[in-house]
């Protein structure tokens, strides 16, 4: 480069001798940082991922999933913070690191042949197989023959489309397709709603969302011991890699590893396959015209919206017109005499009805002790808002007899029961109740809150097409 400085005024004369001066410096000083040095000196690590159950995504409380907290574990382990970068595709997630737009992709990778030649891998953190999922109601594919003229799809840039080219070795006539713009979760839903007959799954990721789609079964493996891992850059700096190592040796040993796979592989719905059926099946018929009743009344109470819907699920199965053999009416199914106190002059109308059930559970939990915090303190709430105050108060009270915590939703869970029980509820002061109905109660909605929770903090499909 050069500069001709005879028709530059003295300043400029000076301003780019300076320039001149610190382009070394420009051009040197981050390339002679290791990966490690940079992320440490920047103070954060970029992890590339994709958004999904068994990855990443933004929860309740914020940023969560499997591999994002074993990447915030291995920042926090460096001493510096966790970043996302989410891929809009799966084939995407090794153009984002090769263009340096994040240090290492933490998207359940399985380390093959064939990526080994693209990236440097960490150690294993999972072993996972691969598995054929098809509809209920279907023959089950039981070996690779049994998928010969089947609607079969994969997610482009995925292990599984190596691995039906090698299956095709043995049945010439297999034959899939390649989605591209989706991801397991549109692809579950596809087989699901019968546009699709198969796909390959992850053992692990099935697990996971599976109870979300009851319809599906596992057919059967078609590759065993899958080896997953981080993928980070080729090349001669291998400086974060080496601490990737240091970090898995340690939570293996201290059990952290185990912990954080365990909280996600826990099945906490309780429902059976006919019940979520019976409730996906609302999700998509009855819920999408009252999603902004639900979000504008939770929203001027200060209650989240996915709770009350849950509820009104529960009560009526989202049915406008429900009526019990009791008289009980409406989405909330609301008493005539709860009804009146609250000023709903029309049972029927789901605005009003909404409206009601809200404010009676705001009551009920108002009544509830300060002290107790959530979420007991809305499951407690629920229980009363079932089978009324008095007897909630009775359960707490034959909570702490029996050494419980009367604040603590898990041990007047246990007491419950106890209300329908003579023995029992005539120690009490309201006497007999159907706690068991009580109990029973809450642990659907807790069920019917955590799928909507699941389907809208993952930005569901079926969710999206009803907000469209």
């Amino acid at each position: 480069m050069q500069f001709k400085f005879s028709s530059l005024s003295k300043q400029a004369k000076v301003t780019a001798l300076a320039i001149v001066l610190l382009l070394p410096f420009l051009y040197s000083g981050q390339d002679n940082l290791t990966v490690l040095e940079q992320v440490q000196k920047r103070g954060s690590l970029t992890m590339l991922t994709r958004n999904g159950a068994s990855s990443y995504f933004i929860g309740p409380e914020g940023n969560t999933g499997p591999e994002y907290d074993l990447a915030a574990a291995f920042a926090n382990y460096l001493g510096i913070r966790v970043k996302v970068r989410v891929a809009n595709e799966f084939g995407d997630l090794g153009t984002l690191l090769k263009n340096r737009q994040g240090e290492l992709i933490a998207a359940n990778l399985t380390r093959t042949p064939k990526r080994e030649q693209q990236f440097r891998f960490g150690p294993d953190y999972a072993e996972t197989k691969t598995i054929v999922v098809y509809r209920r109601g279907q023959n089950r594919p039981r070996e690779l023959e049994d998928l010969l003229g089947l609607r079969l799809s994969v997610i482009a840039g995925s292990s599984y489309e190596a691995q039906l080219e090698k299956a095709r070795e043995s049945q010439p006539g297999l034959e899939w397709t390649v989605k591209t713009g989706m991801g397991m979760e549109d692809l579950l839903l596809a087989i699901a709603d019968d546009e699709l007959d198969a796909t390959l799954v992850d053992s692990n990721i099935f697990r996971i969302n599976s109870q979300f789609y009851p319809r599906l079964r596992a057919g059967f493996t078609i590759a065993e011991h899958q080896p997953q891992a981080w993928a980070f850059l080729p090349g001669d700096d291998d400086s974060l890699v080496q601490k990737a190592r240091s970090f898995f040796k340690l939570i293996n040993e201290n059990g952290d590893l185990l912990a954080i796979q365990e909280r996600y592989n826990e099945n906490g719905n309780d429902l059976d396959r006919v019940g979520m059926f019976q409730f996906m099946k609302q999700v998509r018929n009855r819920l999408p015209p009252l999603i902004p009743v639900f979000r504008d009344v939770a929203n001027a109470h200060g209650l989240d919206w996915r709770m009350l819907a849950a509820m009104g699920y529960q009560e009526s199965h989202w049915d406008p017109d429900a009526e019990s053999k009791t008289g009980v009416r409406g989405i909330m199914m609301l008493t005539q005499r709860t009804a009146r106190q609250l000023g709903v002059h029309d049972r029927l109308d789901p605005v009003q009805s909404i409206e009601g059930g809200a404010r009676y559970f705001l009551r009920m939990r108002q009544r509830v002790p300060d002290r107790i915090p959530e979420p007991d303190r809305g499951w407690l709430a629920l229980a009363a808002y079932n089978m009324g105050y008095g007897h909630l108060e009775d359960a707490r009270v034959l909570t702490q007899k029996q050494g419980g915590n009367p604040d603590s939703w898990e041990d007047v869970n246990e007491s419950l029961p106890l209300l329908s029980q003579e023995k029992w509820y005539k120690q009490t002061r309201y006497g007999y109740a159907r706690g068991y109905e009580a109990r029973q109660y809450v642990e659907n909605i807790r069920s019917y809150y955590d799928t909507l929770v699941w389907m809208d903090t993952r930005a569901h499909p079926m969710l999206i097409t009803m907000l469209d």
